[in-house]
């Protein structure tokens, strides 16, 4: 049954001031999040903005001094180890990448920024939990699917979703109140430990695109890098060292995005569906993640049976769906997730990887309980010895015909 209202346009928000005694809205620091705080400031109703941390760095005095202005209490969560243990593991296993093309991101960080939200109402007694995404932006039904899915009882939403101001005019509105820090960029982003995503602007026309180099952290690629090799080692389908060296995930993640990275690896584009079908271009860098799911496949290709496999390919994309259209606190997603969990728990070995400018070859696979062969020549002298050892007189029986054709 549902028990939360929906909030669509900055229409809505003198009427959820009225019926809230407290709202809970998600805060990056932005020109968007820090327009709506402007706009529920007036509304004279107690407000809380809520920033998580997964991995991209947060600027806690700047996030202080614009709430601050508008009187807004500010709460900062680091959620970077939840991130990487209940999110980031779960699609390594299903190699989670849309259509096979880039790895996804925001799919698995809403879900997490959704449940921190509605603990933190509950925690606070808020009435509301707003954001900022639009109708462009596909997170708006990610967080509106996890929110109502995990039951919030209140108001839910974002204002922007039927309300459209520009860049443009909200830094203006911004300024006018006392705000001038804000300046026009061309290139939206979304960021975390796993990967870094860009979106309209320059990027708006699939036809005709340009991603300044600037914008790219990780696989900046500043000098030449020599060939260098790599290893990954996994314990029940999850990384737990490099080089032989045992790490926090949270570190090997880090670790793998600034070492593949400047290699140039981990660079991928490709088009991404709107909720109505439209289609939009998206660049994105991830160089830990690129690496990491090509490792597990290798790794599950040695330990798991080739019908089993064949299953899991064929509910991977299944998986991701049910991520990108914002279900994963649904049924079939946790169902799913089981399934591929069971299946990881198998998959345990060392893969090495030799880096090279934009390229990782295959160098080794060692797993545990392997299924390939490692002296092909030498099993097929064993199964030959085998089965030379039954001779036509042994098998001359089976020979005999069951019936004649003559009376």
């Amino acid at each position: 049954m549902k028990r939360y209202q929906q909030v669509r346009s900055l229409e809505d928000l003198s009427y959820v001031a009225r019926q809230s005694k407290h709202i809970l809205t998600l805060f990056s620091g932005g020109v968007d999040s820090s327009y709506l705080l402007y706009k529920l400031s007036q509304t004279g109703c107690k407000v809380t903005a809520l920033t998580i941390d997964l991995g991209d760095g947060v600027d806690a005095d700047d996030l202080r001094h614009i709430t601050g202005f508008f009187n807004v209490d500010l709460k900062i969560i680091d959620a970077r180890e939840q991130f990487a243990r209940e999110f980031i593991i779960p699609a390594i296993r299903a190699n989670a990448q849309y259509m096979g093309i880039y790895p996804i991101s925001s799919s698995l960080s809403r879900p997490l920024i959704a449940r921190l939200a509605v603990e933190m109402a509950q925690t606070l007694g808020c009435d509301a939990i707003l954001h900022t995404a639009n109708q462009s932006q596909n997170s708006l039904r990610r967080l509106n699917g996890a929110l109502s899915q995990l039951n919030f009882n209140g108001f839910i939403g974002s204002p922007y979703e039927y309300s459209a101001f520009s860049r443009e005019e909200k830094i203006q509105a911004l300024a006018q109140a006392g705000l001038p820090r804000f300046q026009a960029r061309g290139i939206s982003g979304d960021a975390n430990i796993w990967v870094r995503e860009y979106e309209s602007g320059a990027l708006d026309n699939p036809e005709d695109f340009m991603m300044p180099e600037a914008l790219f952290k990780w696989t900046s690629c500043r000098s030449a890098q020599p060939d260098e090799l790599l290893s990954v080692c996994f314990e029940r389908g999850a990384p737990v060292a490099v080089n032989g060296q045992t790490l926090p995930l949270l570190t090997l993640i880090e670790h793998l995005n600034a070492v593949v990275g400047r290699h140039g690896i981990g660079r991928f584009s490709g088009l991404e569906h709107l909720e109505g079908g439209e289609k939009v271009l998206e660049v994105r860098e991830a160089p830990a993640a690129m690496l990491l799911m090509a490792a597990f496949r290798h790794l599950e290709t040695a330990t798991l049976d080739a019908a089993l496999l064949r299953q899991k390919l064929a509910l991977e994309q299944t998986w991701v769906n049910e991520a990108i259209e914002g279900r994963w606190y649904g049924m079939l997603a946790a169902s799913l997730a089981a399934f591929i969990r069971t299946s990881a728990e198998a998959v345990s070995g060392t893969v090495f990887f030799n880096l090279r400018s934009g390229v990782a070859d295959l160098a080794a696979i060692k797993a545990r309980d392997p299924l390939y062969l490692t002296d092909r020549d030498g099993w097929e002298k064993q199964i030959a010895r085998v089965r030379g050892s039954r001779s036509l007189a042994d098998l001359s029986p089976s020979l005999t015909p069951a019936y004649s054709l003559t009376a």
